[in-house]
């Protein structure tokens, strides 16, 4: 009996998809399923929740936990979507290159956060003549639930996320950047997962972590659930808009420069399409990929012009293709089942996604 009640207990307060019986892809996950399973990687939070109207805050995503700055990481950005304000897109895209940790927040303290990445940048003795800094700054609108206006994040809040930030287990749900978002209608926040090629394949790791933040018409593994639970876009009953955004933040330990980690971001796109995600007109849909492959890192003082590297062949990037579309769908998910409902600004309320009801859907399909 005692069994019995602990597992009821954790089928419907909450958990991972996993912890329901619910498999996604056919990859195995790494030994935490999150994006920390890709060695190095670190991530850390930071929650704010105050009064009523306060519901924020920042997640912080480490490469590695050098200096960043004078080791940056070979990384892409792709564009799902661009209604947002990331900060930082344009130098990735033209150095391919990352040198500051990955910052999530809401979208009124994307400054906030990038001049706080400066100040953590100049907090290292070695970095003190360093005149140019591209801060990297991901965000979603988490308005509804939180007074936006009153950007309670401070730079304190940002270092605090990164100087906590660690391996191992990642919270999930209402924590960090993903305190105030909503997603498909219901409580989202943050999610991660994680998949690993066999041996013969590479044994390369891709880990995914999201900000969900969006709308469209929730599908698991191909069941209707939006549907079924009348609570969808472009149900005529339902002024539901899917507009919101997503930020997906791929990590990988395949050694990859930034074509072929743009290539590997753009299919993350396609996890979120698996999870009924449309990428709406009001959307910024945002994928950070980098690769943590030592070799690859790129040093801010080198004596040498040439560099000599070994990289993944384009025709063995399909596995890691499959990896991380099943990752992003994996992550997605969790940052819905992780997630509790939230009362906050003006009394709005979100509730979490009915898990019990939704398990039912699964007994008829």
């Amino acid at each position: 009996m005692l069994i019995l009640i602990l597992f009821t207990s954790l089928l419907f307060s909450g958990g991972r998809i996993r912890d329901y019986g619910i498999k996604i892809g056919v990859l195995k996950t790494g030994e935490y399923n999150a994006i920390t399973d890709v060695k190095g990687v670190l991530v850390g939070h930071k929650t704010i929740i105050r009064g009523e109207d306060i519901r924020t805050g920042v997640t912080a995503i480490l490469p590695h936990r050098g200096n960043i700055f004078m080791e940056k990481v070979p990384a892409a950005i792709y564009v799902g979507n661009g209604f947002g304000k990331l900060a930082g897109y344009t130098q990735v895209r033209e150095l391919g290159n990352i040198e500051t940790p990955i910052i999530l927040t809401n979208t009124l303290s994307v400054p906030t956060a990038a001049d706080a990445l400066i100040d953590y940048t100049f907090s290292f003795p070695e970095n003190k003549n360093v005149r140019s800094v591209n801060p990297v700054v991901g965000e979603t609108n988490d308005g509804w639930l939180n007074d936006i206006q009153k950007r309670a994040v401070k730079k304190s809040d940002v270092i605090h996320a990164i100087k906590n930030a660690k391996s191992g287990k990642v919270k999930e749900g209402n924590v960090g950047a993903g305190t105030g978002t909503i997603c498909f209608g219901f409580k989202g926040g943050i999610g991660t997962s994680s998949r690993v090629l066999p041996k013969n394949l590479g044994g390369y790791t891709v880990g995914v972590l999201v900000q969900t933040n969006f709308g469209g018409i929730l599908q698991i593994k191909g069941v209707p659930v939006g549907i079924l639970l009348n609570k969808y876009y472009l149900n005529g009953k339902l002024s539901y808009s899917p507009d919101g955004s997503c930020m997906i933040i791929v990590a990988t330990d395949a050694p990859l420069t930034y074509r072929n980690l743009l290539r590997l971001a753009k299919r993350a796109m396609l996890g979120l399409a698996r999870t009924g995600g449309i990428s709406s007109n009001g959307s910024g849909d945002y994928v950070i990929a980098f690769s943590t492959a030592k070799n690859l890192r790129i040093k801010y003082r080198s004596k040498t012009k040439l560099r000599k590297i070994e990289i993944l062949k384009n025709d063995a990037m399909s596995p890691l293709f499959e990896a991380v579309i099943e990752a992003t769908e994996e992550a997605i998910l969790n940052s819905l089942f992780a997630a509790e409902t939230m009362k906050g600004f003006k009394g709005h309320r979100v509730d979490s996604l009915p898990v019990k009801k939704v398990l039912s859907f699964f007994k008829i399909h």
